[in-house]
């Protein structure tokens, strides 16, 4: 796997964020690079400068993992960054194999995966790739993500939603924050799978366009994406603020388990149940069209 441009960009653009004053070095008068010096990184790393160069022209086949926790620690990576800068090295071994991933469009959910979703009645519950297609949902995951299932091709897509389909905007009030997050997962899953043929098309569909996704994808921003609180507006229930928890699932590898949920007795809570009704009533808003807002009571609303 040649992936020295990819290792040449992300190391570049760590050491550009980081000042002198960040490690305690005298910033100086008359410094004409942003960020750190190369030199200044080996420094700080142990490393000659000519072996930090040749890391940061991608040639990172072969470095030890001692020299990349050095390099991770001199760039001040956090977690995801160090995971990211991990599977690059990887990747670029010689005798690295690719993943098991099994392909979205042929992998099914085991019956008793489903019964488990299903099983969850209080709050969406999905899994999802790498990639971020839904391959198995909850009837209220699927009135949730509804809008992904209008959009053409299958499996649906939730980077595709995010940067293909306006009404994003509206269904994720704070869109810049989503859009980073869609990204940063999908440059990590690049570099954990680099030999996924699907998910690589996926990023050149994005990448030709959205001039929003080139923008982000160029910044080379990675991160763990595993539990908080994320804010939606969907079109039949309104505003909904949902605790999250994504798992990965031991026994299908590069599959996660996510389960929202409302913060007990609140308006969003409320907001859940009533989208639990219209789900019902709808056969799981899967066929019925979108309401509009006059059909659905929302409490408080």
């Amino acid at each position: 796997m040649d992936n020295r441009a990819e290792v040449r960009e992300f190391l570049t653009t760590r050491r550009e964020k980081i000042t002198p004053e960040d490690v305690g070095l005298p910033a100086g008068a008359k410094r004409r690079v942003k960020g750190l010096r190369r030199s200044e990184v080996a420094t700080l790393a142990g490393v000659s400068v000519e072996y930090y160069t040749r890391l940061e022209r991608g040639a990172i086949s072969g470095a030890s993992p001692e020299v990349l926790d050095a390099l991770a620690r001199a760039l001040r990576l956090d977690d995801a960054e160090r995971a990211h800068l991990f599977d690059l090295a990887h990747a670029a071994s010689p005798v690295a194999r690719p993943p098991r991933r099994r392909p979205p469009r042929s992998w099914k959910p085991h019956p008793s995966l489903q019964w488990t979703l299903d099983a969850v009645t209080a709050g969406p519950a999905f899994v999802r790739n790498g990639r971020m297609d839904l391959l198995a949902v909850n009837p209220l995951a699927r009135a949730f993500y509804a809008e992904l299932y209008e959009m053409p091709g299958q499996p649906p897509n939730i980077a595709r939603h995010t940067f293909l389909d306006e009404r994003a905007q509206v269904f994720y009030p704070d869109w810049d924050m989503f859009a980073e997050v869609t990204v940063a997962i999908l440059r990590t899953e690049a570099a954990r799978d680099p030999h996924n043929k699907e998910l690589h098309d996926l990023i050149g569909e994005l990448s030709t366009r959205s001039e929003d996704f080139r923008r982000l994808w160029g910044a080379h921003d990675v991160r763990h994406h595993g539990t908080g609180f994320k804010t939606f507006h969907h079109p039949v229930v309104g505003e909904v603020t949902l605790a999250y928890e994504g798992m990965a699932m031991e026994a299908e590898p590069g599959l996660t388990l996510t389960i929202y949920a409302a913060e007990p007795r609140t308006r969003s809570a409320e907001r859940v149940q009533l989208l639990a009704s219209w789900a019902a009533s709808e056969g799981t808003g899967a066929e019925a069209g979108e309401p509009g807002r006059d059909e659905a009571e929302v409490p408080g609303g």
